[in-house]
């Protein structure tokens, strides 16, 4: 019995003393989460592709800004990387596509895209003035088209604004800034 007594008492001790202090507690909880076994690291997802990305349509931001926004289908996550490149398409036809030049605005970094994840972009045109036949300030003539074709991921994806209107702009430089 004398014996058993100064067992508990050792026992309310030691409690007591991870209780309070916290030392034994940690002290097990480390010694548990070493032994077990390590998470093995995570490879970085493989560039994306065209045949994984899909866009909508062109969100008008502003009169003269518009937001295209890309959609990792799958069937893995994806890194997507840099500035798109921009096409009006003429009679909406991908194949009769005007290039335009693109000025980069800011820097570009990788973004990890998960599946059903998202990377948008804006893409600023010079504004055509005036009303429906509207003009350009430069005396150059408007150029109007229903669908533009943005270049991403070494592939093409042809949009139209979301508002169902058409691109119209001034120029041949539109800008843009890299995908986030």
């Amino acid at each position: 019995m004398k014996r058993t007594r100064s067992l508990r008492t050792a026992s309310s001790l030691l409690l007591t003393a991870v209780v309070i202090t916290g030392t034994l507690t940690a002290g097990v909880t480390s010694a548990a989460a070493t032994d077990a076994p390590a998470s093995a690291p995570q490879a970085p997802a493989a560039p994306c592709t065209h045949n994984q990305l899909v866009a909508n349509s062109a969100q008008r931001v502003g009169a003269t800004v518009v937001r295209v926004t890309v959609i990792n289908e799958g069937p893995k996550p994806c890194v997507l990387r840099g500035f798109p490149t921009v096409a009006l398409a003429g009679q909406g036809s991908p194949d009769k596509n005007r290039p335009l030049t693109v000025t980069r605005q800011g820097k570009a970094g990788p973004v990890t895209l998960r599946v059903g994840g998202t990377a948008s972009t804006l893409i600023g045109f010079k504004p055509v003035l005036g009303e429906a036949d509207g003009y350009c300030a430069s005396g150059a003539e408007p150029t109007v088209a229903p669908s533009m074709v943005v270049g991403v991921a070494g592939g093409a994806l042809q949009l139209g604004p979301a508002d169902g209107g058409d691109f119209a702009l001034c120029g041949t430089t539109v800008t843009a800034t890299a995908f986030r």
